[in-house]
C-alpha cells in the first residue's frame, strides 16, 4: 500500500465517519476501524481512486452478506474472505442512493416558482425526487397532500426559521432527468441495489423508498443516459416551452471535478428557467459566499448540512437526507 494514498483513503473514512456520526452508528464504527485496520486498507487502495468511496464500499460488502447494523467484525470478515465479488461490485456499481425525503426540503423552492413546471434532475438516478406533486409531506402543523388524496409516500421535515410552506403542491407538466448509469425502477435487482445504499439503521427510509419505486412504476420518467454537462442542452429542448423549466440537483456536483462544477454552472447561467442546487456548502463556493453564516447552534439541520439555492444564491440549510430544514 501506498503510504501517502493508504493516509489519504484513511482520512476519507474518517471523514465518512464524521459525516455519519449521530446518523449511523453502524457506519461511524465501520469507517473509524476500517481507516485503522492496515490490512483492509490496503484491498480498499486496490480499486480505483474513484471507487474508494466509503458509501460505495461499505454497501457492496452488505450486497454480499455483512450484516448491518452490526459489529466491525462481521464486516471485515466478508471483504477479506470474499473480496473478488465485493471488488466486482464495486467497480461494476456505482452510488446512487436516491433519496426522496430530500423533495420535503425542495419543495417551498419549487412551489414558489410559476407553474406549470417542467422538472429536469441531473443525476437523477431512478428518477424518484421528479414526483414532488405525488408524495404527501408533514411539516410541523402544515399538512401538504396532492390534490388526490394523501399519498403512500410520506415525507416528515422539521423547519426552523420561516420558510414558505406552500399551500398546495406544484403543478408538474414534465419530467426529465440525466445520470450516468440511469436505474429502471422496474429493474428488481437495480432497486435492491438502492435499498442496499440506504445506510444501516435507516428503515424508515427504506420504506419510504420501496413506496416511491411503486409509484414511479406506474409512470416511470425520462431518464437519459450520459455526462451532465453533455446531455443538458439536448434534454432541456425538450421541455415544453409553455412550462417553468427547472433544473435541480442534490448531492451530485461533489462527484465532478473542480472543473466540470464550474462548467455546469456557467451552463446554468444561460439555461432558461431555474436553477435548483442542494448540495455540500464546500460544493459550490459561488454559493457558499452567499450565505454568510452557517445554520445556528442546535438548528434541526444538524451539524454537516447541505446548503440549498435558488439561481445561485443560498436560500436554507437542509439536512442531508431532507429530514429537516433551517430557512435562512
Amino acid at each position: 500500500m501506498n503510504p501517502v494514498g493508504g493516509e489519504e483513503t484513511a482520512q476519507s473514512y474518517r471523514d465518512f465517519a464524521e459525516q455519519a456520526r449521530g446518523s449511523s452508528a453502524c457506519f461511524t464504527d465501520w469507517a473509524l476501524a476500517v481507516a485503522a485496520d492496515p490490512e483492509v486498507l490496503a484491498l480498499v487502495e486496490s480499486l480505483p481512486a474513484a471507487k474508494r468511496q466509503p458509501n460505495l464500499v461499505l454497501a457492496a460488502a452488505r450486497w454480499h452478506g455483512a450484516p448491518a447494523p452490526g459489529p466491525y467484525d462481521g464486516l471485515r470478515t466478508v471483504l477479506l474472505d470474499d473480496w473478488d465479488a465485493v471488488r466486482a461490485t464495486v467497480l461494476s456499481r456505482a452510488t446512487q442512493t436516491n433519496e426522496v425525503g430530500r423533495c420535503a426540503t425542495l419543495l417551498p423552492v419549487l412551489a414558489g416558482l410559476p407553474g406549470p413546471l417542467a422538472l429536469l434532475e441531473v443525476g437523477a438516478s431512478a428518477g424518484l425526487c421528479l414526483y414532488p406533486d405525488r408524495y404527501s409531506y408533514r411539516y410541523p402543523g402544515h399538512p401538504l397532500d396532492p390534490v388526490d388524496g394523501p399519498s403512500r409516500v410520506l415525507l416528515e421535515c422539521l423547519v426552523d426559521g420561516d420558510p414558505p410552506l406552500p399551500d398546495a403542491l406544484p403543478e408538474v407538466v414534465w419530467r426529465g432527468g440525466i445520470d450516468l448509469n440511469p436505474l429502471d425502477v422496474r429493474d428488481d435487482d437495480a432497486m435492491r441495489w438502492l435499498r442496499t445504499l440506504v445506510w444501516p439503521e435507516h428503515e424508515d427510509r427504506r420504506t419510504r423508498l420501496a413506496a416511491a419505486v411503486d409509484l414511479a412504476r406506474e409512470d416511470p420518467p425520462t431518464l437519459v443516459r450520459g455526462d451532465l454537462n453533455d446531455a443538458l442542452p439536448d434534454l432541456v429542448e425538450q421541455a415544453p416551452e409553455d412550462a417553468t423549466l427547472v433544473v435541480f440537483h442534490s448531492a451530485v456536483l461533489a462527484y465532478l471535478s473542480a472543473q466540470d462544477r464550474d462548467l455546469f454552472a456557467l451552463q446554468m447561467a444561460v439555461t432558461p428557467g431555474h436553477w435548483v442546487a442542494n448540495e455540500g456548502p464546500r460544493v459550490l463556493p459561488t454559493v457558499a459566499a452567499t450565505a454568510p453564516e452557517g445554520p445556528p447552534p442546535g438548528a434541526v439541520v444538524g451539524p454537516a448540512p447541505f446548503l440549498l439555492a435558488l439561481d445561485g444564491r443560498a436560500v436554507a440549510w437542509t439536512e442531508p437526507h431532507g429530514r429537516a430544514l433551517t430557512w435562512r
